[in-house]
């Protein structure tokens, strides 16, 4: 159905929305874009979400906007919240999926609660089988042990094949030997691994009190590598700063303004009756 369909059969109603997955199947509809090419599909597919520093989404739309890649498609449902999202004065919805050359890309900019995250993970690999793909790579965020502001982070990855985990290796990404993977993240690699699909988390140490651009560039970085692609980082890096300086003056805002802590024991303190 997603798959190497005609062009014609989408063109004899170029304005309807078209759905391409079936909701019996756990899977949120996805309808295709009124521009979209169903023939130009395939490669290696990206999702990220609006999860623990943005990294996700933040990873995902750099991916977008860097690359220009094209609108294929979206996913609704009548239990989302009714919102637009204007980008450069063009509204769009939530959650979309966009095409380029061998490469494709899920991204949700809103935050929905934990008892989506099935659907949405049915989701993406529906899109990711039906659409062709070879690979999935989720990118996504991990709370880092230090919450302040870091030059360098980790980035941890998890595959659900041996070829998944030697091609980490083999990128300088710290392999996971053990532990806990949650959320759409832990359900797509362990749901991979159940059906012998290649799936594949990047998992960036960020700090998840405000949005870790600088996590995002990580993630990027290492996915570059894995994909054997070169993707410009230099927007991310000025947003990561522009971020970073903004923490960094609420901090010492929030220090001016602290009450000065207690000079003297308790036991000083007059006691009145």
């Amino acid at each position: 159905m997603f798959a190497n369909p005609s062009i014609s059969e989408f063109e004899r109603a170029p304005t309807r929305a078209r759905p391409v997955t079936d909701e019996l199947s756990g899977a949120y509809p996805l309808v295709l874009h009124t521009e979209a090419d169903p023939t130009n599909l395939g490669g290696t597919a990206v999702c990220g979400f609006s999860t623990v520093g943005s990294v996700g989404v933040i990873a995902t739309s750099h991916l977008i906007t860097s690359l220009n890649l094209d609108p294929m498609g979206t996913v609704l449902h009548p239990e989302f919240p009714a919102v637009a999202l204007i980008h450069d004065s063009v509204p769009k919805h939530p959650v979309r999926v966009y095409q380029g050359e061998e490469l494709g890309v899920f991204t949700s900019e809103i935050q929905f609660p934990g008892e989506h995250d099935v659907y949405f993970a049915n989701t993406v690999l529906e899109w990711f089988t039906k659409g062709g793909f070879d690979r999935l790579i989720v990118i996504d965020g991990v709370v880092s042990n230090d919450l302040g502001i870091k030059e360098e982070s980790e980035l941890w990855g998890v595959s659900s094949t041996k070829k998944g985990r030697e091609l980490l290796a083999s990128s300088e990404v710290q392999v996971i030997k053990q532990g806990i993977v949650t959320g759409i993240a832990g359900y797509l690699i362990a749901e991979g691994e159940r059906r012998g699909l290649d799936v594949t988390a990047l998992l960036a140490e960020c700090n998840p009190m405000y949005p870790d651009a600088r996590a995002a560039m990580i993630a990027i970085e290492g996915l570059s590598n894995i994909i054997d692609k070169e993707i410009p980082i230099d927007g991310l890096l000025e947003d990561a700063r522009n971020i970073e300086e903004k923490v960094r003056e609420a901090f010492e805002r929030a220090q001016a303004t602290a009450l000065p802590p207690p000079t003297g024991d308790e036991d000083d303190v007059p006691m009145v009756n």
